[in-house]
């Protein structure tokens, strides 16, 4: 197996609800020498395009449509010839930013995408937003949390097309049954696993229900 991640963060901003907000994005490369999938084409395609070094990019995963995490997506779509993929409940968001540019296909719970001889298995964890999902990589021992789980918590509900009840119900019947020694790989700051986050489940139980 030759499948290997590579990690890059770029800067720009997160608007929603008539704020606008600095951040930091984690974009994350799936791949191998000749090809790569990347999980959140966030606010620089030529940075991406850079980390892919000449390689063929097979798709561009969102792991939900909020701007700040699909904001490159076209930019490098256009540059690569890649396929877009989103969940389909985040159409609406979506539309938000790129009005007049549609994806390409849909992403589904349960549904396998294949890269280098890995499987990236997607989880859908609605609750930050409806179309959320997580991709699970056994091979690799990880997990792409996109903003479902951070370290040190859920990610955050309290904007438009968010509800902390559905996210709580998210981590605890897709992420925390993952094994104790997934990585956590999100899309905003440090990694974490999955066994550092369980203990904190049941304080997030009964703040959400």
């Amino acid at each position: 197996m030759n499948a290997r991640i590579d990690h890059l963060v770029t800067s720009g901003t997160f608007s929603l609800d008539g704020g606008t907000w600095d951040v930091d994005n984690n974009v994350w490369i799936v791949g191998d020498d000749s090809e790569a999938i990347v999980i959140d084409a966030a606010h620089d395609a030529d940075a991406i395009l850079a980390a892919l070094d000449g390689r063929a990019l097979r798709a561009i995963v969102c792991t939900h449509a909020h701007d700040d995490h699909i904001d490159a997506a076209p930019a490098l779509a256009a540059a690569t010839g890649a396929r877009i993929l989103l969940h389909p409940a985040d159409q609406p968001l979506w539309k938000n930013t790129h009005p007049d540019h549609s994806p390409d296909g849909d992403l589904a719970d349960g549904q396998v995408l294949t890269i280098a001889g890995v499987d990236l298995h997607v989880l859908h964890t609605p609750g930050h937003a409806p179309g959320a999902v997580c991709l699970y990589v056994p091979e690799l021992g990880t997990v792409f949390s996109g903003d479902t789980l951070f370290q040190g918590g859920p990610g955050a509900t309290g904007r438009s097309f968010s509800d902390f009840p559905t996210i709580i119900d998210s981590i605890r019947d897709k992420l925390l049954t993952l094994p104790a020694e997934t990585v956590v790989r999100t899309g905003h700051g440090d990694t974490t696993t999955i066994g550092a986050e369980a203990p904190h489940l049941e304080e997030w139980i009964s703040r959400g229900h």
